[in-house]
């Protein structure tokens, strides 16, 4: 049995992580650091106090803020512990190569973990693209932040990603299911004059073989939310919809099962820990990054909260 702590008690933690944890077999949750508590598990304040009183921990799973994942994961990989980090796997490429390096060390496991890439439809998406054509992708991602993201002011902040905190979930699914990587060509990224972050942005990109690939994200979708990928190919066309939990094949909607990404990533993490491997793939964060780079700043009007 795998005796877990978690750290930072908020939205996906209570929505996805302990319902998939009390799901799981093989790990058992006996610790929580975060001002709020858990009935029947032992409450801290930081991880800090958690990782000095909690001396039988085997892993600990980083669910705050990114800003605040670097020190959290580093003091738990020199605890000993396994960790298992939300998306995005750190603020920087290079936060993440210093945890990678930091888990070879202590011979800890280190995993990124990218729920998209577990939605119900992703794995067929992937085996059907394999040995097709790709002539062109298009990501469509556009939400409601202020119903997904409220009162999260972070994700406003340097390193909070704004719009790009959903949108590297389809990033994730795009660099899994491609047959090949994908460059940054250029982007335009739209910030309100009052927030560091993006609320919009369109990335212009292109595969290893020069096809076009276009994303665009949103917080400010009204109306139907947008979580969609289509990848145009010489045998037709595949749409991903829903976040990748729905697959569909020149317009006919392919059998996929049920929706468990969390559960999934659950399952993941147990055989790691076991095999003793680590499971950190950067790709989605690196287009990010690149955006970030090579990217054309626009400034547009101020974003307030309550509209």
């Amino acid at each position: 049995m795998i005796r877990l702590g978690l750290v930072g008690l908020g939205k996906i933690a209570r929505d996805q992580h302990l319902p998939a944890i009390a799901r799981t077999d093989g790990i058992e949750l006996v610790a929580v650091a975060s001002p709020r508590a858990v009935a029947d598990v032992p409450a801290y304040r930081d991880i800090e106090g958690m990782l000095a009183n909690e001396t039988d921990l085997d892993a600990v799973v980083l669910c705050q803020p990114p800003q605040l994942r670097f020190d959290a994961a580093m003091a738990a990989l020199r605890a000993g512990k396994h960790v298992f980090l939300e998306k995005p796997p750190g603020v920087t490429l290079s936060e993440v190569e210093a945890l990678i390096q930091a888990a070879g060390t202590a011979d800890r496991t280190l995993f990124a973990a990218w729920h998209s890439r577990e939605g119900a439809g992703v794995a067929k998406a992937r085996a059907w693209l394999a040995d097709r054509s790709v002539k062109a992708a298009r990501i469509e991602w556009k939400e409601d932040v202020r119903v997904w993201h409220p009162g999260q002011h972070w994700i406003w902040e340097p390193g909070g990603f704004g719009v790009f905190d959903p949108g590297i979930n389809a990033l994730s699914i795009l660099t899994a299911v491609l047959p090949e990587p994908v460059r940054v060509m250029g982007a335009v990224l739209d910030t309100p004059a009052n927030r560091a972050a993006p609320i919009a942005a369109r990335l212009d990109m292109a595969t290893a073989s020069g096809q076009p690939v276009v994303a665009e994200f949103d917080f400010l979708q009204t109306g139907p939310q947008k979580w969609n990928i289509a990848v145009d190919t010489d045998a037709g066309e595949l749409m991903l919809r829903e976040g990748g939990n729905r697959l569909f094949i020149d317009g006919e909607e392919v059998e996929t099962g049920g929706e468990r990404e969390y559960p999934a990533l659950y399952d993941r993490f147990v055989t790691l820990v076991r095999e003793g491997r680590s499971d950190v793939d950067i790709a989605p964060l690196r287009i990010v990054a690149d955006a970030f780079l090579c990217g054309r700043y626009r400034t547009v009007d101020p974003f307030h909260e309550d509209g």
